[in-house]
């Protein structure tokens, strides 16, 4: 556990992660087990922790008028996953969480994100450089999503994350990526083929 969020933490900021730095996290945190289909956060509720998965895998999404799925983020074992409109602004959450395979967490409710925050400079800087690169992968997702065929949209998404394609049900990448599933089955299909 410590060595993924001390990998989480180099990748993100170049920072090893110290003894002392480990057990500030341990002591504002907690580990939890959760089944697989476990809703984490769910839509029009405030959502009051923020996930950092050291097994298993969540996504969080939307749910259309017509009831369908749409997939806004992924996350498996080093990847952290919230409702970031509602866990910081304290407001009815605009997605729901759900755990798609067994999983565990380390758990962080606000008032300890916060101490966590002013008792280190190095976590308050994660943090920001961890909302940062969520923002500008959002702005990037949208460009892509409204600028670029279905095809190459999917190549660059199994190119950038091989290990999504392998454990995310197909559909949810789909709807991650704003095509039918059945598009994305003659996609990949197609793909496959030329090989």
């Amino acid at each position: 556990m410590q060595d993924l969020l001390a990998k989480n933490i180099l990748r993100a900021i170049g920072h090893t992660l110290t003894d002392e730095e480990f057990a500030l996290f341990c002591r504002h945190s907690f580990v939890k087990s959760f089944d697989r289909k476990t809703l984490l956060s769910q839509e029009g509720e405030h959502c009051k922790y923020v996930y950092f998965l050291v097994k298993g895998s969540a996504y969080s999404y939307i749910v259309n008028d017509h009831g369908d799925k749409h997939a806004i983020q992924f996350a498996l074992e080093g990847y952290w996953i919230t409702d970031q409109y509602s866990f910081f602004s304290n407001r009815p959450g605009m997605y729901s969480i759900e755990t798609l395979e067994p999983t565990e967490a380390l758990v962080v409710n606000k008032e300890n994100f916060e101490k966590i925050c002013q008792s280190s400079h190095m976590f308050e800087h994660f943090f920001r450089i961890l909302i940062q690169n969520a923002f500008v992968a959002l702005q990037y997702r949208l460009a892509r999503t409204n600028s670029t065929d279905a095809e190459h949209r999917y190549l660059e998404f199994s190119q950038l994350h091989p290990e999504f394609v392998q454990r995310i049900p197909q559909y949810l990448i789909a709807t991650y990526l704003g095509i039918k599933p059945q598009s994305l089955s003659r996609i990949r299909k197609e793909l496959a083929e030329r090989k």
